[in-house]
C-alpha cells in the first residue's frame, strides 16, 4: 500500500495577519511559516497505518505539497517525523491559487507517484473551507471518506468513523481513496533528533507546472475563481460605555440591547 499525505505550509495561527495591497493576497513573508496543524495529523495517521501495515517497505508514506521554496521546510518536517520521500510542487505561477487550481495541481502530482490512499487533514488554517479533500478526490474519480475521526484498512478497503454534529457514522470505501482526517483522530508524533538527521538523506522531487503539463493560466491569480475586490484594515476597538448602576441599570442595559437590535 503506498500512502500520499498532501501537506501544506501556512502563516503561524497565532500570528497577526494582514493581506498585500498589491495584489489583495495574503503576506506571508511578514509573518513565521509552519506546517498546517490539521496536516500534522494527516501525517501521524499515515505513520500509524504504515506501522500496521508492514513498515516502510510494504507501506512507503510520500509528502506531497505544492507551495514556494520555502515550503520545503514544511516537507523536511514530515519527513523527520518519519515519512520517506517528498514531492514539492513550487512554480512562481502557483501564488495566489484558489482551492480548484490547488486540486487540479494536487492531482496532476499524485500521477508522478505510485498511490493507493491519499491522506489530508480536513482543511487549512489560512483559508478554512474544507474542500480542497472532496475537489482532489473529484478529479482523480475515486471514493472520498472525509472528517475520519478513526481509520482503518482491510486489504483494499478503507473504513472510517467520519464526525458529525450529532456522533459519528461509519463509511467505508475501496482504494484508491482520499481520506481527510479531523484534529481528534490522534497525537502527533515530535520528530526525535535522529528522524532530524535521516531526513536530510531522504529524497525530495521538486516539479513545476511544466513538469505537470498544467498551463499557468489555469493557476494563480489568472486561473482564480473568486477575488478579493476590496478590503480595509480592521477599525481600532472603541472604547466601552460605563453605565452606572442607580437603580435603574436594568433599564438602561435594555435600551442598549434595544437600540443596537438584539433585543
Amino acid at each position: 500500500m503506498n500512502i500520499v499525505v498532501c501537506v501544506k505550509q501556512v502563516p503561524d495561527s497565532w500570528a497577526e495577519k494582514k493581506l498585500q495591497g498589491s495584489d489583495s493576497t495574503l503576506d506571508r513573508a511578514s509573518v513565521d511559516a509552519v506546517m498546517n496543524e490539521l496536516d500534522e495529523y494527516a501525517v501521524e495517521e499515515a505513520l500509524r497505518l504504515q506501522e500496521a501495515n508492514g513498515g516502510p517497505e510494504a507501506s512507503p508514506v510520500t509528502i506531497l505539497t505544492m507551495g514556494p521554496d520555502k515550503a520545503a521546510e514544511t516537507i523536511r518536517k514530515a519527513l523527520s517525523m518519519g515519512a520517506d520521500a517528498g514531492v514539492h510542487v513550487v512554480d512562481d505561477a502557483l501564488h495566489g491559487s484558489d482551492a480548484p487550481a490547488t486540486s487540479l495541481v494536487l492531482a496532476k502530482a499524485l500521477g508522478t507517484v505510485p498511490w493507493d490512499l491519499v491522506i489530508m487533514g480536513t482543511e487549512s488554517t489560512d483559508a478554512r473551507m474544507s474542500v480542497v479533500p472532496a475537489m482532489l478526490a473529484e478529479r482523480l474519480g475515486v471514493a472520498q471518506l472525509t472528517f475520519a475521526g478513526k481509520v482503518d484498512v482491510e486489504g483494499s478497503t478503507v473504513r472510517v468513523q467520519r464526525v458529525t454534529d450529532t456522533g459519528y457514522d461509519t463509511v467505508e470505501g475501496s482504494m484508491p481513496a482520499v481520506v481527510s482526517v479531523v484534529e481528534k483522530i490522534n497525537e502527533p508524533r515530535y520528530p526525535s533528533f535522529k528522524g532530524i538527521m535521516a531526513a536530510k538523506k531522504k529524497p525530495v522531487t521538486t516539479l513545476t507546472l511544466a513538469d505537470l503539463g498544467v498551463s499557468p493560466d489555469e493557476v494563480g491569480l489568472a486561473g482564480a475563481r473568486s477575488a478579493v475586490t476590496e478590503f480595509a484594515a480592521r477599525p481600532p476597538k472603541a472604547a466601552g460605555t460605563v453605565v452606572k448602576d442607580e437603580g435603574d441599570g436594568g433599564v438602561k442595559l435594555a435600551e442598549f440591547l434595544a437600540t443596537n437590535k438584539f433585543i
